[in-house]
Protein backbone atom coordinates (compact mmCIF):
# COMPACT_ATOMS: atom_id res chain seq x y z
CA UNK A 1 0.00 0.00 0.00
CA UNK A 2 1.66 3.27 -1.00
CA UNK A 3 2.40 6.18 1.63
CA UNK A 4 -0.49 8.50 0.68
CA UNK A 5 -3.20 6.10 0.62
CA UNK A 6 -2.24 4.83 4.07
CA UNK A 7 -1.78 8.32 5.53
CA UNK A 8 -5.45 9.11 3.88
CA UNK A 9 -7.18 5.60 4.93
CA UNK A 10 -5.69 6.77 9.06
CA UNK A 11 -6.95 10.23 8.53
CA UNK A 12 -10.31 9.38 7.72
CA UNK A 13 -10.93 6.66 9.81
CA UNK A 14 -9.29 9.30 12.60
CA UNK A 15 -12.03 11.58 11.56
CA UNK A 16 -15.11 9.02 11.39
CA UNK A 17 -14.46 8.43 15.03
CA UNK A 18 -14.29 12.06 15.85
CA UNK A 19 -17.42 12.81 13.92
CA UNK A 20 -19.27 10.06 15.56
CA UNK A 21 -18.28 11.25 19.19
CA UNK A 22 -19.35 14.52 18.50
CA UNK A 23 -22.92 13.15 16.76
CA UNK A 24 -23.82 11.01 20.03
CA UNK A 25 -22.76 14.06 22.15
CA UNK A 26 -24.18 17.10 20.03
CA UNK A 27 -25.39 20.49 21.68
CA UNK A 28 -27.43 23.07 20.05
CA UNK A 29 -24.75 25.55 20.14
CA UNK A 30 -22.23 22.44 18.35
CA UNK A 31 -23.90 23.84 14.94
CA UNK A 32 -23.72 27.81 12.93
CA UNK A 33 -25.04 29.14 9.77
CA UNK A 34 -22.32 30.24 7.43
CA UNK A 35 -22.84 33.40 5.30
CA UNK A 36 -24.27 30.91 2.51
CA UNK A 37 -27.03 29.74 5.13
CA UNK A 38 -25.41 26.02 4.69
CA UNK A 39 -25.01 24.51 8.14
CA UNK A 40 -21.56 23.94 9.66
CA UNK A 41 -20.66 21.93 13.33
CA UNK A 42 -18.09 21.33 15.50
CA UNK A 43 -17.80 17.59 13.57
CA UNK A 44 -17.06 19.66 10.08
CA UNK A 45 -14.12 21.83 11.48
CA UNK A 46 -12.69 18.96 13.92
CA UNK A 47 -12.57 16.89 10.71
CA UNK A 48 -10.49 18.91 8.62
CA UNK A 49 -8.24 19.55 11.46
CA UNK A 50 -7.28 15.87 11.96
CA UNK A 51 -7.29 15.06 8.33
CA UNK A 52 -4.84 18.47 7.46
CA UNK A 53 -2.64 17.40 10.42
CA UNK A 54 -2.18 13.81 9.55
CA UNK A 55 -1.52 15.37 5.46
CA UNK A 56 1.28 18.44 6.36
CA UNK A 57 3.10 15.77 8.88
CA UNK A 58 2.97 13.45 6.11
CA UNK A 59 3.69 15.40 3.37
CA UNK A 60 4.68 18.90 4.57
CA UNK A 61 4.75 20.53 0.72
CA UNK A 62 1.39 18.91 -0.22
CA UNK A 63 -1.46 21.46 -1.10
CA UNK A 64 -4.57 21.00 0.69
CA UNK A 65 -7.87 22.86 -0.79
CA UNK A 66 -10.59 22.06 1.55
CA UNK A 67 -14.46 23.11 2.32
CA UNK A 68 -13.97 24.88 5.44
CA UNK A 69 -11.45 27.94 7.65
CA UNK A 70 -10.98 28.91 10.28
CA UNK A 71 -12.59 32.35 10.39
CA UNK A 72 -15.95 32.06 12.04
CA UNK A 73 -14.54 30.20 15.05
CA UNK A 74 -12.04 32.88 15.80
CA UNK A 75 -15.24 34.70 16.34
CA UNK A 76 -16.92 31.77 18.25
CA UNK A 77 -14.68 31.21 21.48
CA UNK A 78 -17.39 28.35 22.52
CA UNK A 79 -17.85 26.48 19.55
CA UNK A 80 -13.44 26.75 18.63
CA UNK A 81 -13.55 25.91 22.98
CA UNK A 82 -15.59 22.64 21.86
CA UNK A 83 -13.42 21.93 18.48
CA UNK A 84 -10.58 22.01 20.23
CA UNK A 85 -11.92 19.45 23.20
CA UNK A 86 -12.47 16.79 20.34
CA UNK A 87 -9.25 17.04 18.53
CA UNK A 88 -7.33 17.13 22.05
CA UNK A 89 -8.85 13.55 22.01
CA UNK A 90 -7.19 12.26 19.38
CA UNK A 91 -3.58 13.65 20.66
CA UNK A 92 -0.85 12.64 22.91
CA UNK A 93 -0.29 16.34 24.16
CA UNK A 94 -2.73 18.85 24.75
CA UNK A 95 -3.06 21.72 21.92
CA UNK A 96 -3.80 25.06 22.01
CA UNK A 97 -6.88 26.68 20.08
CA UNK A 98 -4.90 28.31 17.99
CA UNK A 99 -3.13 25.21 16.68
CA UNK A 100 -6.56 24.16 15.97
CA UNK A 101 -6.93 27.10 13.54
CA UNK A 102 -3.54 26.97 11.96
CA UNK A 103 -4.39 23.10 11.65
CA UNK A 104 -8.11 23.83 9.72
CA UNK A 105 -6.41 26.79 7.94
CA UNK A 106 -3.51 24.41 6.09
CA UNK A 107 -6.92 23.50 4.00
CA UNK A 108 -6.61 26.89 2.71
CA UNK A 109 -4.30 26.41 -0.60
CA UNK A 110 -5.55 26.69 -4.42
CA UNK A 111 -6.22 24.36 -7.09
CA UNK A 112 -2.84 23.64 -9.03
CA UNK A 113 -0.67 20.69 -10.74
CA UNK A 114 -0.92 18.17 -7.27
CA UNK A 115 -3.62 18.70 -5.12
CA UNK A 116 -5.56 16.97 -2.13
CA UNK A 117 -9.50 18.23 -1.66
CA UNK A 118 -11.53 17.57 1.60
CA UNK A 119 -15.06 17.93 2.65
CA UNK A 120 -14.38 17.20 6.33
CA UNK A 121 -18.33 16.54 6.63
CA UNK A 122 -20.11 16.22 3.38
CA UNK A 123 -24.06 15.88 4.16
CA UNK A 124 -23.92 17.93 7.13
CA UNK A 125 -27.53 18.32 7.00
CA UNK A 126 -27.59 14.32 7.39
CA UNK A 127 -25.28 14.95 10.18
CA UNK A 128 -27.35 16.62 11.98
CA UNK A 129 -30.29 14.33 10.96
CA UNK A 130 -27.86 11.45 12.18
CA UNK A 131 -28.43 9.86 8.69
CA UNK A 132 -26.11 9.52 6.22
CA UNK A 133 -22.45 12.16 5.95
CA UNK A 134 -19.15 11.40 4.82
CA UNK A 135 -15.71 12.49 5.20
CA UNK A 136 -14.77 12.87 1.18
CA UNK A 137 -10.78 13.07 0.79
CA UNK A 138 -9.15 13.28 -2.96
CA UNK A 139 -5.54 13.56 -4.42
CA UNK A 140 -5.40 14.81 -7.53
CA UNK A 141 -2.62 15.18 -10.34
CA UNK A 142 -2.69 17.36 -13.33
CA UNK A 143 -6.28 17.29 -13.01
CA UNK A 144 -6.75 13.58 -12.44
CA UNK A 145 -8.11 12.15 -9.13
CA UNK A 146 -5.12 9.54 -8.47
CA UNK A 147 -6.73 8.17 -4.97
CA UNK A 148 -10.50 8.64 -3.26
CA UNK A 149 -11.08 7.99 0.57
CA UNK A 150 -14.31 8.29 1.82
CA UNK A 151 -15.61 7.33 4.70
CA UNK A 152 -19.28 6.93 5.56
CA UNK A 153 -19.82 6.08 9.26
CA UNK A 154 -23.77 5.71 8.99
CA UNK A 155 -23.83 3.80 5.97
CA UNK A 156 -25.30 0.19 6.33
CA UNK A 157 -23.46 -2.54 5.16
CA UNK A 158 -26.41 -3.16 2.95
CA UNK A 159 -29.26 -1.21 2.52
CA UNK A 160 -32.80 -2.55 3.58
CA UNK A 161 -30.96 -5.21 5.89
CA UNK A 162 -32.98 -5.44 9.54
CA UNK A 163 -30.07 -4.53 11.85
CA UNK A 164 -27.40 -4.00 9.30
CA UNK A 165 -23.65 -3.12 10.60
CA UNK A 166 -23.32 0.57 9.92
CA UNK A 167 -20.17 2.03 8.85
CA UNK A 168 -17.04 1.95 6.31
CA UNK A 169 -14.64 3.30 4.27
CA UNK A 170 -14.73 3.36 0.05
CA UNK A 171 -10.69 3.72 -1.22
CA UNK A 172 -10.06 3.74 -4.51
CA UNK A 173 -6.52 4.23 -6.25
CA UNK A 174 -5.73 4.77 -10.00
CA UNK A 175 -5.83 1.24 -11.66
CA UNK A 176 -6.66 -0.77 -8.49
CA UNK A 177 -10.13 -0.63 -8.13
CA UNK A 178 -12.07 0.27 -4.90
CA UNK A 179 -12.02 -1.35 -1.56
CA UNK A 180 -14.70 -1.29 1.31
CA UNK A 181 -13.07 -1.67 4.91
CA UNK A 182 -14.53 -1.12 8.15
CA UNK A 183 -14.73 1.68 10.44
CA UNK A 184 -11.89 0.05 12.42
CA UNK A 185 -9.78 -0.16 8.99
CA UNK A 186 -10.23 -4.33 8.51
CA UNK A 187 -10.17 -4.93 4.79
CA UNK A 188 -13.76 -6.31 3.64
CA UNK A 189 -13.64 -6.76 0.01
CA UNK A 190 -12.95 -5.50 -3.53
CA UNK A 191 -16.95 -3.93 -4.78
CA UNK A 192 -17.72 -3.40 -7.95
CA UNK A 193 -21.03 -1.68 -10.12
CA UNK A 194 -23.91 -4.28 -10.73
CA UNK A 195 -24.73 -4.55 -14.52
CA UNK A 196 -28.30 -4.54 -13.50
CA UNK A 197 -31.00 -1.45 -13.91
CA UNK A 198 -32.53 -1.49 -10.93
CA UNK A 199 -32.83 1.97 -8.98
CA UNK A 200 -30.66 5.11 -8.72
CA UNK A 201 -29.89 7.36 -6.34
CA UNK A 202 -30.24 11.29 -5.94
CA UNK A 203 -30.08 13.66 -3.27
CA UNK A 204 -32.47 14.25 -0.05
CA UNK A 205 -32.70 18.17 -0.59
CA UNK A 206 -34.35 18.64 -3.11
CA UNK A 207 -32.51 22.22 -3.89
CA UNK A 208 -29.84 19.91 -4.92
CA UNK A 209 -31.02 18.79 -8.25
CA UNK A 210 -33.84 18.52 -10.22
CA UNK A 211 -35.73 15.85 -9.00
CA UNK A 212 -38.83 15.79 -11.91
CA UNK A 213 -35.84 15.30 -14.25
CA UNK A 214 -34.29 12.89 -12.69
CA UNK A 215 -37.72 10.65 -12.53
CA UNK A 216 -38.10 11.01 -15.71
CA UNK A 217 -34.79 9.97 -17.09
CA UNK A 218 -35.14 6.89 -14.89
CA UNK A 219 -38.66 6.51 -16.35
CA UNK A 220 -36.89 6.59 -19.82
CA UNK A 221 -34.55 3.96 -18.64
CA UNK A 222 -37.05 1.52 -18.00
CA UNK A 223 -36.32 2.07 -14.00
CA UNK A 224 -39.06 1.39 -11.47
CA UNK A 225 -38.39 1.26 -8.44
CA UNK A 226 -38.12 3.87 -5.81
CA UNK A 227 -34.82 5.78 -5.56
CA UNK A 228 -32.37 5.58 -2.98
CA UNK A 229 -32.17 9.22 -1.09
CA UNK A 230 -29.23 10.12 0.81
CA UNK A 231 -27.38 12.90 1.81
CA UNK A 232 -23.27 13.15 0.75
CA UNK A 233 -20.80 11.21 -1.53
CA UNK A 234 -22.51 7.92 0.18
CA UNK A 235 -24.17 7.87 -3.10
CA UNK A 236 -21.61 7.13 -5.21
CA UNK A 237 -20.43 4.44 -2.36
CA UNK A 238 -23.96 2.72 -3.09
CA UNK A 239 -23.69 2.64 -7.16
CA UNK A 240 -19.96 1.70 -6.41
CA UNK A 241 -21.05 -1.56 -5.09
CA UNK A 242 -24.09 -2.46 -6.94
CA UNK A 243 -26.87 -0.86 -5.20
CA UNK A 244 -27.70 1.57 -7.51
CA UNK A 245 -27.75 1.91 -11.13
CA UNK A 246 -27.09 5.55 -11.58
CA UNK A 247 -26.66 9.10 -9.43
CA UNK A 248 -27.99 11.99 -11.14
CA UNK A 249 -27.28 15.00 -10.15
CA UNK A 250 -29.03 17.67 -12.55
CA UNK A 251 -28.69 21.38 -11.68
CA UNK A 252 -31.79 23.17 -9.72
CA UNK A 253 -34.01 24.82 -12.89
CA UNK A 254 -34.67 27.54 -9.95
CA UNK A 255 -30.28 27.93 -9.83
CA UNK A 256 -29.55 26.77 -13.64
CA UNK A 257 -25.78 28.78 -13.13
CA UNK A 258 -25.10 26.60 -9.93
CA UNK A 259 -21.72 24.85 -10.56
CA UNK A 260 -20.38 21.99 -7.94
CA UNK A 261 -17.69 22.32 -5.98
CA UNK A 262 -14.70 20.18 -6.38
CA UNK A 263 -14.69 18.45 -2.91
CA UNK A 264 -18.53 17.30 -3.16
CA UNK A 265 -17.49 15.07 -6.10
CA UNK A 266 -13.75 14.02 -6.64
CA UNK A 267 -13.56 11.14 -3.86
CA UNK A 268 -17.00 10.07 -5.15
CA UNK A 269 -15.98 9.67 -8.73
CA UNK A 270 -12.81 7.32 -8.33
CA UNK A 271 -14.88 4.99 -5.88
CA UNK A 272 -17.44 4.86 -8.49
CA UNK A 273 -14.54 4.69 -11.55
CA UNK A 274 -12.58 2.08 -10.57
CA UNK A 275 -15.56 0.12 -9.59
CA UNK A 276 -16.16 -0.13 -12.86
CA UNK A 277 -18.72 2.62 -13.34
CA UNK A 278 -18.30 6.10 -15.22
CA UNK A 279 -18.58 9.57 -14.09
CA UNK A 280 -19.23 13.02 -16.22
CA UNK A 281 -21.41 15.35 -16.20
CA UNK A 282 -25.10 15.95 -17.94
CA UNK A 283 -23.29 16.89 -21.46
CA UNK A 284 -20.70 13.29 -21.39
CA UNK A 285 -17.77 15.70 -20.34
CA UNK A 286 -14.96 14.35 -18.25
CA UNK A 287 -15.05 16.26 -14.51
CA UNK A 288 -12.79 18.79 -14.82
CA UNK A 289 -10.92 19.68 -11.26
CA UNK A 290 -8.04 22.53 -12.30
CA UNK A 291 -11.23 25.55 -13.04
CA UNK A 292 -10.85 26.31 -9.55
CA UNK A 293 -12.84 25.31 -6.28
CA UNK A 294 -15.79 24.95 -7.89
CA UNK A 295 -16.22 23.10 -11.60
CA UNK A 296 -17.02 26.08 -14.02
CA UNK A 297 -17.03 23.86 -17.08
CA UNK A 298 -19.23 21.12 -16.05
CA UNK A 299 -23.00 21.46 -15.32
CA UNK A 300 -24.83 18.60 -13.55
CA UNK A 301 -23.36 14.97 -12.60
CA UNK A 302 -23.87 11.57 -13.71
CA UNK A 303 -22.85 8.18 -12.36
CA UNK A 304 -23.80 5.00 -13.55
CA UNK A 305 -22.49 1.00 -13.62
CA UNK A 306 -20.77 1.95 -16.89
CA UNK A 307 -23.38 0.01 -19.09
CA UNK A 308 -25.67 2.22 -18.51
CA UNK A 309 -23.99 5.42 -19.43
CA UNK A 310 -24.45 6.21 -23.19
CA UNK A 311 -28.30 5.50 -22.41
CA UNK A 312 -28.83 8.51 -19.94
CA UNK A 313 -26.38 10.86 -21.59
CA UNK A 314 -29.21 10.01 -24.79
CA UNK A 315 -32.45 10.33 -22.21
CA UNK A 316 -30.76 13.63 -20.97
CA UNK A 317 -30.03 15.09 -24.77
CA UNK A 318 -34.14 13.86 -26.12
CA UNK A 319 -35.56 15.71 -22.93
Amino acid sequence: MSLKKQVAIDAVLKAMQLCEQVQAEMVSTDAIQKVDRSPVTVADFGSQALICKAIRDAFPDDVIVAEEDAQALKENTTLLERVTDYVNRFKKETISMDTVCEWIDRGSGEVGQRFWTLDPIDGTKGFLRRDQYAIALAYIVDGVVQLGVLGCPNLPYRLGAVNAERGGLFVAARGEGTSLYTATGAFLKQVYVSEEVHRFAESVESTHGDSDAHSKIAEALGITESPVRMDSQAKYGVVARGEASLYIRLPNPAYPDYRECIWDHAAGMIVVQEAGGTVTDANGAPLNFLTGKRMHENRGIVATNGKLHKHVLNALSNR
